[in-house]
């Protein structure tokens, strides 16, 4: 066996497994599985299969989830940086299908990033309703953001927050809530070796302090007759069904709501609870409807998921209550916005830099990405007086654009998104992507984002121009090359011309903008996301 692990794991999965022990043992002997989830944000399943240029086998509990062969590198195909799938563990897929997320849900995942099950739950949602995806570690956050403005989610909302704090500021406000919980990580041992590093044998204690703050804080945001979802990907079940024995226990408006267990997903683990000898049998009935991934049973890694449904009916006009509002760009909501007091003089300085132009090959974003302009870390007070005109954006949007935008304007410093919650919900938070960047406001003009370009459909944008995937076209725009593009191949909206910003799709997917004039399509790629492949 090529994978050295670690003597006290080795035994706690011989006394928890007993006869199954031999089996689990030969599953790291086989090669971890690789898969893409397609986004059907961008691209429907059935299109997406005609185009795909690898070969799949689909995820049996994940309907938009596919396996690819061994060898195949899916991160070094244009369809990747265009947004049409994600690079996915094949296992962690399932928690976000378990989560039942549908259009209108105000969904909260709370440990999010790289952000996999955050697109997930994007797709689930279609652009209706509030994604907000948080991650505690600033750093992480990063790929988070940009997750999201690649997979072109146009409803989330990124925070870098303590999970009490988001409670403070939304008491019972999510329908649904996802926890991929930080955890000790015996699940993907055989995935990431680097995983045994950091794991001693009393990691899963250690974790469990950590889930047992987070379950809690969860528990006060979800509302009545809403659904959490808790996940990890450890074997431990001090982490897996020990926690949800000392939830349930602590919170009697929860109960699990049962899987149904397959092939594929596994009973959770009673036996090691009820020889704890402190677990009250409507518990351990209950804990027999979590759910497990076996190496040894399926084509994945190892994964604990816990459905938890808290009583009560959910409040179904509460979605239309909240809904946000259309943006007219010739209506009544078209004037000024004052300057958020996150724009003070200590508060500009530090912007300078985060302007700055992003080294390639770096995660963060480029001139034109949403998070180089990074949102103010937490926000608050009145407003200043001197107010920033939205004119240039409202006639950018309708002159540029043919979209209907919901949601309610924020502008941080000169930059503008598109937010599904009104600013006064963020307050105090650290919001690093308050919605849909749209882009900046420069004087007299407005300088559109590239996140504004990536959540586009070709038909939305009053010019666009498709670069093929196969002659090598797509990868020298992704790589910030100046193109040579005759004017007939800008297709343009009636009434537009061919010079001016240009959507730049691949293979009819939109990836970014161009600005097209005299048969040149000068690259607005932006430098932080460009093609650093061989």
């Amino acid at each position: 066996m090529a994978l050295r692990l670690p003597s006290p794991f080795l035994a706690k999965m011989k006394s928890l497994l007993g006869e199954n022990y031999d089996n689990f043992m030969k599953s790291y002997e086989q090669p971890p599985f690789a898969g893409i989830r397609v986004n059907t944000l961008k691209i429907g399943k059935a299109d997406f299969l005609e185009i795909s240029p690898f070969d799949l086998a689909p995820i049996p509990w994940c309907p938009t989830g596919y396996y690819i062969q061994e060898g195949e590198r899916p991160g070094r195909h244009p369809y990747y940086h265009a947004g049409l799938y994600y690079i996915q563990e094949p296992s962690a897929m399932a928690p976000v299908e378990l989560l039942d997320v549908t259009p209108g849900d105000r969904v909260l995942d709370l440990c999010a990033a790289p952000g996999g099950k955050s697109t997930q739950i994007a797709a689930k949602l279609k652009g209706q309703g509030v994604l907000i995806s948080n991650d505690l570690h600033p750093d992480r956050t990063k790929a988070l953001a940009k997750n999201l403005e690649m997979y072109g989610v146009r409803n989330a909302v990124v925070l870098n927050e303590e999970p009490e704090r988001i409670a403070g500021a939304f008491p019972e406000f999510f329908t649904k809530i996802l926890i991929d919980a930080p955890c000790s990580g015996e699940g993907m041992f055989r995935k990431d070796e680097s995983m045994m590093k950091y794991w001693e044998e009393s990691s899963p204690l250690k974790f469990a302090e950590m889930q047992r703050d987070i379950l809690k804080s969860a528990a006060s945001m979800l509302c009545p007759g809403g659904r959490l979802v808790y996940s990890t990907c450890t074997f431990s079940p001090e982490e897996n069904e020990g926690m949800i024995a000392e939830f349930l226990s602590e919170h009697p408006d929860f109960r699990v709501v049962p899987v149904d267990h397959s092939e594929f997903f596994s009973p959770g683990e009673t036996d090691w609870m009820a020889g704890q000898g402190n677990v009250k049998d409507d518990v351990l009935e209950q804990l027999a409807g979590t759910a497990r991934l076996w190496p040894h049973k399926v084509r994945g890694e190892g994964h604990f998921m816990a459905v938890l449904q808290r009583e009560g009916e959910l409040d179904l006009q509460a979605a239309e209550k909240d809904q946000a509002p259309w943006i007219q760009a010739d209506g009544p909501d078209r004037g000024s916005l004052a300057v958020s007091p996150r724009n003070d003089s200590s508060r500009e300085r530090k912007g300078k830099s985060a302007l700055r132009e992003e080294r390639p090959g770096k995660s963060g974003r480029g001139s034109n990405g949403a998070s180089r302009q990074q949102a103010p870390r937490r926000s608050g007070g009145d407003r200043q007086s001197n107010p920033i005109s939205l004119d240039p954006f409202h006639a950018f949007i309708h002159e540029q654009l043919h979209v209907k935008l919901q949601g309610y304007p924020v502008i941080y410093g000169s930059h503008v998104y598109v937010s599904p919650l009104p600013e006064e919900r963020l307050k105090q938070l650290k919001a690093i992507r308050p919605g849909w960047y749209m882009g900046q406001l420069k004087n007299v003009r407005f300088v559109p984002g590239h996140p504004l370009a990536t959540a586009l459909q070709a038909d939305e944008a009053a010019r666009h121009v498709s670069l093929s995937s196969q002659d090598g076209e797509a990868v020298r725009y992704l790589k910030g090359e100046t193109l040579s593009i005759p004017e007939e191949r800008v297709t343009c909206r009636p009434g537009a011309e061919a010079k001016g910003y240009v959507l730049v799709c691949i293979d009819g997917y939109s990836a970014g903008w161009g600005k097209w004039q005299s048969g040149m399509l000068k690259n607005e790629y932006p430098p932080g996301w460009r093609w650093t492949s061989v």
